[in-house]
């Protein structure tokens, strides 16, 4: 049954990977187009794992506002959940390992997400200073301060990338709670584990500006607090 899953997942990727790279050598592909994409391929790879989908929390403001948007991470369908949950134009930044998958990796440089290579300074700047100029374009940014999945649930310490990130754009912060993903595929994990509950819970958006405009344990530890509070258990 879990393999199954695994190359259903595969299949359902290569299916959106591949008209996105077609549509942006032939010049054609928009932010429209990519959006459709990923909302099509999440509510597929969430559907076929029957997950049981809920969302709260207060209303966006209106306006189209672009967010910096924070989780915790604890599966890789922490991003399906996201992309059905957030009414967002969304793209993420994520760890360059993910951008070592063939065709997967073209494509999603190609629909706007951003490669993060911590192991070059040089290069990790490039890559905030692009989500800096899409927030800016009014994309939406997830990055997952954690940096990592974490292994048993709990909240790890918090890096401080996506926090330069606002106050250097200006964004305010969207701190999200999920819970349940780790049920569907745990950290490291090989094995789908279809029927798990998702919980995504939604909280108020925090503005560095309220903060000095500065990234200080303060504003850290507000967004940390704000994604805690919907954990299960201690952080």
């Amino acid at each position: 049954m879990s393999l199954r899953h695994l190359l259903h997942a595969a299949l359902v990727t290569l299916r959106v990977s591949v008209p996105t790279i077609a549509e942006a050598m032939l010049g054609r592909l928009t932010p429209e187009a990519c959006d459709a994409r990923l909302n099509w391929w999440s509510k597929r790879l969430l559907s076929e794992a029957e997950v049981a989908l809920s969302v709260s929390g207060p209303p966006l403001p209106p306006g189209g506002e672009a967010f910096v948007v924070m989780s915790n991470h604890q599966s890789l369908y922490d991003i399906p959940a996201l992309y059905q949950s957030l009414p967002l134009r969304l793209r993420m930044v994520a760890k360059t390992e993910l951008f070592r998958v063939p065709i997967w990796a073209r494509a999603m440089r190609c629909a706007g997400f951003i490669e993060l290579d911590r192991s070059a300074r040089e290069r990790a700047i490039h890559s905030l200073e692009r989500a800096k100029t899409a927030l800016e374009s009014g994309t939406s940014i997830w990055i997952a301060p954690e940096g990592t999945r974490s292994r048993d649930g709990r909240l790890g310490a918090f890096k401080h990338g996506g926090f330069h990130l606002a106050v250097g754009s200006g964004a305010r912060i969207l701190p999200v709670t999920v819970t349940g993903t780790n049920c569907i595929l745990a950290a490291k994990g090989a094995r789908v584990q279809p029927g798990a509950s998702v919980r995504v819970r939604v909280h108020a958006p925090v503005d560095p500006a309220a903060f000095g405009g500065e990234v200080g344990e303060a504003l850290v530890q507000a967004v940390r607090h704000s994604i805690a509070s919907a954990l299960p258990g201690p952080a």
